[in-house]
């Protein structure tokens, strides 16, 4: 039976992408034992490199992963920050960008091109230049100038993205959903904050949540600026120390591969949970409809 977008594949092209499928997992297969080959071959597998971090009986174990933890907590303080600030001020600029009229929008929509197209490190980077060449004070807010350094490039990029994930799920709301709220005397304000806005956030929640995977990513971009000790920076000042950066940036990665995994899941669970309910209120209205 032919799909709706392609046909089904053959018997040939079946059997050409087993083929291909089995040669590249075997160059892979191959990459892979030539890299761990080397790796051995270079000692990076003997039990002093790992200890440090897997055995609890080494001197160095119980504080390298206090500085680990101090690290994530670090990172997880300036993920939560620049994804509350981006949530607020990217709403702002999507209902801006929604409500306003044609002229109206066009700073908006210049606002929001620019911090779109601008690399996170580059808005990092012009953040810590004009605070430190204008002389701005920011040591009033709690934390390091690093954190909010760091924090306000990500709000700057990610609110330009969550603005774009707003105007997104109110334009996939029905018509019908505005005019009705209009029709009964609500000023468009009201319709958008009572009634669209809303429900729009229930269908973007999955992707807001996916969005947190991204800035949580984004924090370790500093560690190359070295203005803020965040995870990666913290692993890589063990590793110097340790001279075991191979192992020390490996537990790093699996820390952000973890939680980024159980961040993904969640969406996942949400965005069935919002299907499922969904599918629950047209049922029940066709049910009530067919009853009347």
């Amino acid at each position: 039976m032919s799909n709706v977008l392609y046909d089904e594949p053959g018997p040939k092209a079946r059997r050409r992408a087993a083929i291909g499928t089995v040669v590249a997992a075997a160059i892979l297969l191959g990459f892979t034992g030539v890299a761990v080959w080397r790796l051995a071959d270079r000692g990076q597998f003997d039990a002093e490199l790992w200890s440090p971090l897997i055995n609890p009986s080494d001197e160095n174990f119980v504080l390298v992963w206090r500085l680990l933890a101090q690290g994530l907590q670090a990172t997880l303080t300036a993920a939560v920050l620049a994804i509350s600030l981006s949530l607020v001020i990217g709403t702002l600029l999507g209902v801006s960008r929604l409500m306003l009229g044609k002229v109206g929008r066009i700073p908006v929509v210049a606002v929001i091109e620019l911090f779109r197209g601008l690399p996170v490190i580059i808005s990092i980077f012009y953040v810590y230049i004009l605070v430190r060449s204008t002389g701005i004070d920011i040591s009033f807010l709690p934390g390091s100038d690093g954190l909010w350094f760091l924090v306000i490039g990500l709000t700057f990029y990610n609110s330009v993205i969550i603005a774009e994930i707003v105007r997104a799920g109110v334009n996939s709301l029905p018509r019908g959903q505005s005019e009705a709220a209009l029709a009964i005397g609500m000023t468009r304000w009201k319709s958008m904050k009572n009634v669209e806005l809303p429900q729009a956030f229930r269908t973007m929640l999955p992707a807001l949540i996916s969005q947190l995977v991204v800035v949580l990513k984004d924090t370790s971009l500093v560690a190359v600026l070295g203005l803020y000790t965040e995870l990666l920076r913290r692993g890589n000042l063990i590793s110097l120390n340790l001279d075991n950066p191979i192992q020390v940036l490996f537990v790093v990665g699996l820390i952000f591969i973890l939680i980024n995994y159980g961040l993904s899941k969640l969406a996942e669970f949400v965005e069935r949970r919002l299907s499922t309910r969904g599918q629950s209120s047209t049922v029940l209205v066709k049910t009530g409809d067919a009853v009347a």
